[in-house]
């Protein structure tokens, strides 16, 4: 992960997005010795099946939100 100075980064920002994007690098940008943004390739997100795959068939539905269940929470 490369670090660059905010002053830096406005002279050759064309330069760094390129190694961003060609070699997946993260870049830290800072503003007096201290960061304030990170640069980094963007990347897809999961498909909803794999995020919330092993949740089906274990998620409850219930027509009126409102109205009490009859269900006590068990004590783990």
């Amino acid at each position: 992960m490369k670090t660059i100075s905010k002053s830096k980064l406005k002279s050759k920002l064309l330069e760094f997005l390129r190694l961003v994007e060609s070699e997946g690098e993260e870049i830290v940008v800072t503003d007096r010795g201290k960061p304030v943004v990170k640069i980094s390739k963007y990347g897809d997100s999961p498909p909803t099946k794999e995020l919330f795959g092993q949740m089906r068939g274990k998620v409850k539905y219930f027509e009126d939100l409102t109205a009490p269940t009859i269900e006590e929470w068990s004590e783990l």
